[in-house]
């Protein structure tokens, strides 16, 4: 893992040192004009800031940048040309759309779509919202399972994986060699051996520290094509964009997806957390044409070897039984609107008895951490579950650093005393819920691109809500007692909240 790490170093060094000797050499070269050229760079700064003011963005973050360029206007200026602003993220962004285009799903408004207008037009409405902001149309689902546990989802994934007859689709933002890996590898690598068309996508940054050369060489050899996304070969402005996205997609007809990565952990096997919370589900039906059709227009844009459209033919088009609607969606830092952080928002809204949430890190923007006061406010039951052993510990302050306001406007927070909480879900009211990739964070929210499920009258929904009780029982309650800290306490959080979106 160690020298995974130093060799990516090494790759991305030289970048990091021409960019240094380039300040430098500048430095050097206009130090007799330092007081004009401060005089400008203030003036540059007060107008970078002006335009961070204008733009259309989460007020955390407009605030981190206004204090930057305030403090140092040359080096902020320039950070946030590179990775500031939705333009850096363009070049990927067009990529995928392209690729959509060509793999274009039209909209259905089916029976079922029309039946939610006519029992509840709210919801309806910010279904459609989602729909149209992500342009993935919600879909039935012929059957619908839940799993409350990593290990129970991937034990479904093997036999799922072994009954493949023509194709296994695979997307994780971690991958590490281990009892998880090595067992899906050999079903893989027998399955690309029997002429299953088999295609791994990994975030490269995600797995810098799990997945080496050597990874990749075997997944060569044992004709599994691949996808290193975002490959880090030098300092970009798409850095921090990254692929969070989790799922696998086999012969169109079943899909699988949620909080789980591809490691041990996530199957409780060596975990440093304590019990590793995680979650996940299984659909099958036509509602696996989304997932489908995320992976295939990423996997086309960064691979010469093309998805033929024709894929979609293996996905029902119909089914004689239905468990519920499923809006399966991928959210993009490039999107104008947030399309996730404005649902929760709509959701927290509409609910009228309970909005609950699974999140293992909580830093909420101000439009978000307001919708979730005002729930509680009118009455709402608002709960959150986050870990009681954290993963990092920094991230876990900035975490409870969130907790004050929502305690005092009557959210319920809860910590998992037996470990580490990564799963990522909301449910509203016995009706909507949704599992994915999302976590309560700048990162999740905006800046990585995800992958969501929205379920309507699913039985995900009423096996979520079981799980979410059974849970808190092994929780503790936060009060406001426990959360006592002095004036140097408050003024650390203060700040850590400020920088959380770089979290």
């Amino acid at each position: 893992m160690f020298k995974t790490v130093i060799k990516k170093i090494f790759v991305i060094l030289p970048s990091v040192l021409f960019e240094v000797l380039l300040i430098l050499l500048l430095l050097t070269l206009f130090n007799k004009w330092a007081a004009f050229f401060e005089g400008l760079f203030r003036v540059l700064g007060f107008l970078f800031a002006l335009f961070v003011i204008s733009y259309r963005q989460e007020g955390t973050y407009k605030i981190l940048w206004i204090l930057f360029f305030t403090a140092m206007p040359v080096p902020a200026a320039v950070a946030y040309l590179l990775w500031g602003n939705k333009r850096t993220v363009k070049p990927i962004v067009e990529k995928v759309k392209r690729e959509q285009e060509i793999l274009k799903i039209e909209h259905k408004d089916t029976p079922l779509i029309a039946e939610i207008e006519a029992r509840d037009e709210r919801i309806f409405q910010s279904l459609k919202y989602v729909e149209e902001l992500s342009g993935a149309p919600a879909e039935v689902a012929e059957t619908s399972k839940y799993y409350p546990l990593g290990e129970l989802c991937w034990a479904d994934m093997l036999e799922a994986m072994k009954a493949a007859e023509k194709f296994i689709y695979l997307e994780y933002f971690i991958v590490q060699d281990g009892d998880m890996w090595s067992a899906m590898f050999e079903i893989l690598a027998d399955k690309a051996k029997a002429g299953v068309d088999v295609r791994f996508i990994y975030d490269d940054l995600g797995s810098i520290a799990t997945f080496s050369g050597k990874d990749t060489k075997k997944l060569t050899e044992a004709g599994i094509k691949w996808v290193a996304f975002n490959k880090l070969k030098v300092i970009s402005g798409t850095l921090n964009n990254r692929s969070h996205r989790k799922m696998l997609i086999i012969d169109g007809k079943t899909a699988f997806s949620g909080g789980i990565n591809l490691a041990d952990e996530y199957i409780n096997r060596n975990s440093k957390f304590g019990h590793w919370k995680d979650i996940g589900f299984k659909i099958t039906g036509p509602a696996v044409g989304n997932y489908l059709y995320m992976f295939a227009s990423f996997w086309n844009a960064f691979s010469e070897d093309k998805i033929a459209g024709n894929v979609f033919d293996d996905v029902p088009k119909s089914c004689e039984t239905q468990d519920g609607v499923v809006l399966s969606y991928y959210d993009s830092p490039g999107n104008r609107d947030a399309v996730s952080n404005n649902f929760y928002i709509e959701m927290l809204g509409n609910a009228k008895k309970y909005a609950w949430f699974y999140t293992p890190y909580l830093m909420l923007g101000d439009t978000l951490q307001d919708a979730f006061v005002r729930a509680a406010k009118r009455g709402v039951d608002v709960r959150i579950i986050t870990p009681g052993i954290p993963d990092k510990k920094i991230v876990f302050r900035i975490t409870r650093s969130f907790y004050l306001p929502l305690l005092a406007a009557g959210v319920k927070i809860y910590e998992y005393t037996p470990g580490f909480v990564h799963a990522k879900a909301s449910l509203y009211d016995d009706v909507v819920s949704t599992v994915g990739t999302v976590n309560l964070d700048y990162r999740s929210l905006y800046l990585h691109f995800e992958n969501n499920s929205i379920f309507y009258d699913s039985s995900v929904t009423s096996d979520l809500k079981k799980d979410f009780l059974e849970t808190q029982s092994k929780c503790k309650e936060i009060r406001w007692e426990d959360l006592k800290t002095n004036l140097f306490g408050l003024l650390f959080d203060g700040i850590l909240r400020v920088f959380a979106p770089l979290a």
